[in-house]
């Protein structure tokens, strides 16, 4: 079963890849908004280089990275499928699926993006983007504890970490508005 810890290693480097992916591409949108808001030239330039940029991120990184995630995730569980049996494997699948919603979104999003349809503030995407990171402190913990009991300590950790996270963009939004002025 050596091929087991090469599987693993496979599907653990394209999660990462996957969530780098998440975390910028969130990133390229508040810029691709951001330039929607300029004037000529400089918003055309600004959203065509966008646009390519998150492009080439998306199918050439983000994508492919969540396929290759999933098709290793599937090979492990087919390999040891005694992990279904495990109630922390169940609440791990569970945030897998909101990772996955969120990946859609992220998708329709891109997809307006690149229409030049701009249906969001900065601000809203700012929020957006600290979905990613509330999913991945979630199953890492979960992985690592392995207990579907102390995975709750986890998720109440996981709420504490968003309300800072909402308070230090409250704070952000407060010094880049001052900053303006």
């Amino acid at each position: 079963m050596e091929y087991y810890n090469y599987i693993k290693s496979l599907h653990l480097i394209f999660v990462i890849t996957w969530f780098a992916g998440l975390f910028y591409i969130v990133r390229l949108f508040v810029y691709q908004i951001e330039a929607a808001q300029k004037t000529s030239p400089e918003k055309e330039i600004l959203q065509k280089q966008y646009k390519i940029m998150t492009y080439r991120l998306w199918y050439i990184i983000t994508w492919p990275s969540a396929v290759l995630a999933s098709i290793f995730a599937i090979s492990l569980l087919y390999i040891s499928p005694s992990f279904l049996d495990m109630p922390w494997m169940h609440v791990k699948l569970g945030f897998v699926f909101a990772l996955y919603l969120y990946h859609w979104k992220c998708q329709i999003i891109f997809n307006e993006l690149q229409k030049d349809e701009v249906k969001y503030t900065n601000n809203w995407m700012r929020l957006w983007n600290e979905g990613a990171t509330i999913i991945l402190f979630a199953v890492v913990f979960l992985v690592i504890l392995k207990n579907a009991v102390n995975w709750i300590y986890g998720v109440i950790g996981i709420f504490l970490f968003s309300i800072l996270i909402m308070l230090g963009f409250k704070f952000y939004k407060k010094i880049r508005e001052r900053n303006k002025s």
